[in-house]
């Protein structure tokens, strides 16, 4: 099969069209058998709905504003745009339909040249010179092309096929084992590369690639501190920290240091002071924990902390004003090797091994070189801002109770529970970690279109409409408008402005990029919104920028928690 894009096109329809995941993978395995290597490599990766590997860090930078703007320049209708926009609500799929209607010859274009305005994207600066090579890109292509391009480009491919499924294609195209795939994609961060070694029967070849952040394992909520304690036979206990979950990796030759956040963004640049003593550990390694506000011995609000996110430089006085630090908890990789594989109780003492030449506060009964939560001050040297979480021990429900209420008192969400002999399970939610909250009534919802609100936020986007995941749609529950601060409204009105898909009186419908985290006092049936539901009373606890889409809460979650309320009164925040 020749390398042409509408090959691929052809086969992502094929793909889309079949609800059975046995014969996605056949249709996708059969493809990329049939190709050439670099070019199946690059088909993998598209599939994926990536343009470039993991661990690459580069990224196109042209978000549907700019790709809307082009596709109205070439089509030459922007009316027609917004249209198919709002009945498919899917940018991708409006331009198939625009550009179907227009008179458009055959398309020539190859993997290898999608490949190379991708790197051309990527290294254009500015919007004019994007759109231009947008325009000449969509411009050459077909219809069903089109769609796909702006599909990969926008990684909305949302035709059932997510990475593991490539994954899984892959291992049946070169009939090799599906776990030496997804550990090979692990450790090279790039699933072409990983196309390659299969196909050669080399994947034990692969080695662990610093710099693309590996799946975080999550926990599961748990009721009570009964069901908690029931579920394991060897427990480790620890405080539930209300911070910025992340991932460091540490690069000891070149004194490279990339913090990721649980989205697998880059946050770096937003906590500063934590490089140098990351660098200290002088030895490869992969870091789990939570950067968390800090100061006088104890952690401040995840409000305090929000502060210092998404900002491209943090000035010293930030810093002075908000101090952070970085409590680690688990070892993913050290000294070049993996070691998810290993069980957590032998990953702590690892763990204990790297900080053992490290200064810390003070010994704790279970592993030495702790940090003390119960100091009253901050007895750190301004210089060590990274330290070991402690492991805690409950003998009873009643005692994992006490030890719960004991995390509270320090400022911390609650309590997180652990089997010792777990592995660590990347981008997986199992009963191997529970955590104990106490939850309120909130859902994690995505924001889908802003409006202008009225008084003193006439120019502002204040007032949002979100929605919660169905399967592979977005189905809208609520609107709020209160709950952020004038300063957070300001940054996402700069930032709903700069992803606006299309815009209709006073509402822009704009990416759905932005997940924040609602309470409210109850959930109706409605037919206000497409979900069939709303939120009564809904406000804004936080923006939640540590927390990717794909992990908001679900359409059953909505009715579950519909389904409480008969006889049961639902916990509000206040």
């Amino acid at each position: 099969m020749l390398d042409y894009l509408e090959n691929f096109a052809a086969v992502c329809d094929s793909v889309a069209s079949t609800a059975r995941k046995n014969e996605k993978v056949n249709i996708v395995a059969s493809y990329l058998r049939g190709l050439p290597t670099e070019e199946a490599g690059l088909a993998a990766s598209y599939l994926g709905g990536k343009p470039f590997a993991a661990w690459e860090e580069r990224t196109l930078q042209t978000g549907g504003n700019l790709l809307w703007r082009a596709l109205a320049a070439v089509s030459g209708e922007d009316g027609r745009v917004s249209e198919a926009f709002r009945k498919h609500r899917d940018l991708g799929t409006a331009a198939e339909e625009v550009l179907r209607e227009k008179s458009q010859s055959k398309s020539i274009l190859t993997l290898q040249q999608l490949a190379g305005s991708f790197n051309a994207l990527a290294e254009a600066r500015g919007p004019a010179a994007k759109i231009a090579l947008l325009k000449a890109l969509l411009a050459r292509a077909s219809a069903m092309e089109a769609k796909y391009i702006i599909k990969i480009m926008l990684n909305e491919m949302r035709m059932g096929l997510k990475e593991n499924l490539v994954e899984e294609a892959i291992a049946k195209a070169y009939d090799v084992s599906l776990e030496s795939v997804k550990r090979a994609a692990m450790l090279t961060g790039d699933v072409a590369e990983t196309l390659r070694l299969a196909s050669e029967h080399r994947l034990e070849d692969a080695r662990l690639r610093l710099f693309h952040p590996i799946g975080f394992m999550l926990a599961s909520p748990a009721t009570d501190a009964v069901e908690a304690f029931a579920e394991f036979s060897d427990a480790i206990v620890e405080d539930k920290y209300d911070g910025i979950r992340a991932q460091a990796h540490i690069e000891a030759a070149t004194g490279k240091v990339r913090i990721y956040s649980r989205t697998l963004d880059e946050i770096s640049g937003s906590f500063p002071e934590l490089i140098v003593p990351l660098v200290s550990f002088q030895q490869d390694a992969v870091l789990d924990g939570e950067v968390l506000a800090w100061s006088n011995g104890r952690a401040r609000s995840f409000r305090e902390l929000q502060k210092r996110l998404g900002r491209k430089q943090v000035t010293t006085a930030m810093q002075q004003d908000i101090p952070v630090s970085y409590v680690v908890f688990d070892v993913l990789a050290a000294r070049g090797e993996l070691t998810i594989d290993r069980p957590l109780r032998e990953r702590k003492e690892l763990l204990v091994l790297l900080f053992s030449g490290r200064k810390t506060i003070e010994e704790q009964p279970v592993f030495p070189g702790l940090l003390d939560f119960s100091s009253s001050s901050d007895a750190r040297p301004p210089e060590d801002r990274i330290l070991m979480a402690p492991v805690r021990e409950a003998h009873s429900s009643a005692h994992l109770e006490d030890v719960f209420s004991a995390a509270q008192a320090r400022g911390n969400e609650g309590l997180m529970i652990k089997e010792a002999s777990s592995e660590y399970s990347p981008g997986r939610r199992g009963k191997n970690w529970l955590k104990l909250k106490h939850e309120l009534a909130t859902l994690d919802v995505v924001v889908t279109a802003a409006e202008y609100g009225n008084g003193h936020r006439a120019r502002v986007l204040s007032d949002y409409t979100f929605a919660v995941r169905d399967g592979e749609r977005l189905l809208n529950v609520g609107k709020a408008f209160t709950g952020l601060t004038d300063a957070e409204i300001a940054r996402m009105t700069t930032w709903f402005e700069a992803h606006t898909l299309s815009e209709r009186d006073h509402v822009r419908q704009v990416e759905a990029n932005v997940v924040i985290e609602v309470a409210f006092n109850a959930i109706m049936k409605s037919a206000r919104h497409n979900s069939g539901y709303a939120l009564r009373f809904p406000r804004i606890v936080r923006l939640r920028g540590d927390k990717p889409v794909a992990e908001i809460d679900t359409l059953d979650r909505v009715h579950e928690i519909y389904g409480q309320q008969e006889g049961e009164e639902i916990r509000i925040a206040s």
